[in-house]
């Protein structure tokens, strides 16, 4: 027995020790499990922010999307209209172009018409009193033979000025 008490103690006091040991080890991993729980939690804390964020980013570009491709047919709508508009503005300036062609070809005739019908003396006295490049503008306008009688009519330096001018061609021009 004198054995055995010895080895009983000594095996109580290796339990005691390993007991403590095995405590020891037991609460530190407890504590240290507990850390990490904390951090396992902010981190999912921190992945669900993420997620919101993205989700909200998203959102907002999307949203930011839509207004784009509304503003660009908006755009696209208003750059029809003012296409459509040059048109229309083209086409009346052509055909007030046209229209004013037509008013002048029509004064013109008008013109030659009744300087044709006056006498050639009459005619070559109000010609000699206008200025030379409207006086060739009326007699361009004129039959040959017309011009020719009446520039028999007009004063010698009057007439050879109106044909200077009648040699350069239309459009008659002040020159100065």
């Amino acid at each position: 027995m004198r054995i055995l008490l010895p080895l009983v103690f000594i095996a109580i006091s290796l339990f005691s020790a390993n007991s403590s040991s095995v405590y020891e080890c037991n609460q530190i991993f407890e504590q240290r499990k507990a850390e990490l729980s904390s951090k396992i939690e902010k981190i999912d804390e921190a992945r669900e922010a993420l997620e919101a964020l993205r989700a909200a980013t998203n959102a907002l570009l999307d949203r930011k999307k839509r207004m784009l491709q509304e503003k660009e047919i908006d755009i696209n709508a208003t750059l029809k209209k003012i296409d459509k508009k040059e048109k229309n503005i083209e086409n009346m300036i052509a055909k007030n172009r046209e229209l004013l062609k037509a008013i002048k070809e029509a004064k013109d005739d008008k013109i030659s018409q009744t300087y044709s019908k006056m006498k050639d003396s009459a005619a070559a006295n109000i010609l000699s009193n206008m200025k030379e490049f409207e006086a060739a503008k009326i007699l361009f306008n004129l039959k040959a033979k017309k011009i020719s009688k009446i520039m028999a009519k007009m004063p010698p330096k009057r007439a050879s000025k109106i044909t200077e001018i009648l040699v350069k061609g239309p459009p008659f021009k002040e020159q100065k």
